[in-house]
């Protein structure tokens, strides 16, 4: 089943933080899935600066910041690394020294460096994107201070597992790996992910799970490293992805959706000049709805994009 949230402030960060407004979207949206739940948030930009979200697993503190330093240690043979630090199970990297974001080459290094030892997994790379995720319903998040993030858009998940294991990595968002600032949230099941993701092994792309939404991240990023924009990126996935999906891709300056052909996952907008809201249900975009905002539901294989 699953709840997806997109959120965009249109004219940049609002006096409400958008981790706020995701993380109490994405608690409305818990009956739709209490397995996991995860936000991707864009923030503030800077030139050359960028920020690494990992898996870092411990028994105690003690060993959480020997793996913390080892962890830094390795990624500063490539880049400077500014600060480090780690909550509960996630690590936080923030890094200078990467020219090129775009460099996939260079983000590829960076990433291998960090999953070389201590079986560590990165969730996200980007400017702007910070992936945050973890087991369980909203509230589990809390604890990494989500709320009081200040960004322009993201996306928020709740998960109900399918096809694949209920632990941090299979919880959505995914990250478009090695792309910087590029995620997506999935509600669905695609029947041809294990062709594409093969497809797209054999030109040199490494996934961190089996899950089909990843895929679904890959492809779009690929589209626009080959000279397609998100809209049309979007367009061609319908007829490339098999089987039922409502999705919702994020970049570092833009949002949008896709429905398949028979639109059978859910999907609700509201819209102002303020602002765009989605969500699998209109009672998570309730709290956000004032005179004047358009409400409506998208039909089979529709695509919309907004960049701000």
């Amino acid at each position: 089943m699953c709840g997806i949230v997109g959120f965009m402030y249109k004219n940049g960060a609002s006096a409400v933080p958008l981790g706020t407004q995701l993380s109490a979207m994405a608690g409305t949206l818990g009956s739709r899935g209490l397995d996991s739940t995860g936000l991707a948030m864009y923030g503030k930009t800077s030139k050359g600066h960028l920020v690494l979200r990992a898996q870092l697993e411990a028994a105690s503190g003690e060993e959480g910041e020997g793996k913390l330093s080892r962890l830094r240690e390795r990624v500063g043979k490539l880049v400077t690394v500014k600060k480090a630090t780690w909550t509960k199970h996630l690590a936080r990297l923030e890094f200078t020294g990467v020219e090129d974001p775009g460099n996939l080459d260079t983000l590829r290094q960076i990433t291998d460096a960090a999953e070389s030892a201590d079986d560590i997994k990165v969730f996200s790379i980007g400017s702007a994107m910070e992936i945050i995720k973890d087991t369980g319903p909203a509230p589990e998040l809390d604890v990494y201070e989500v709320k009081s993030f200040v960004g322009t858009h993201g996306l928020a998940h709740t998960r109900l597992a399918t096809e694949s294991i209920v632990d941090t990595c299979s919880s959505h968002p995914f990250w478009a790996r090695p792309f910087a600032d590029i995620a997506v949230v999935h509600n669905g099941q695609l029947t041809n992910h294990n062709i594409l993701r093969k497809h797209f092994e054999r030109r040199g792309y490494h996934f961190l799970t089996t899950n089909d939404s990843e895929v679904i991240a890959v492809y779009i990023a690929d589209k626009l490293l080959n000279g397609r924009n998100l809209e049309e990126a979007l367009n061609d996935s319908i007829n490339d992805l098999d089987g039922t999906f409502t999705y919702l891709i994020a970049t570092e300056k833009s949002i949008g959706f896709a429905k398949d052909r028979f639109a059978t996952k859910p999907l609700v907008i509201a819209e102002n000049d303020s602002f765009v809201a989605l969500a699998s249900e209109e009672v998570a975009l309730a709290p956000v709805i004032t005179k004047g905002t358009e409400v409506w539901e998208p039909t089979a294989r529709s695509v919309r994009t907004w960049s701000r």
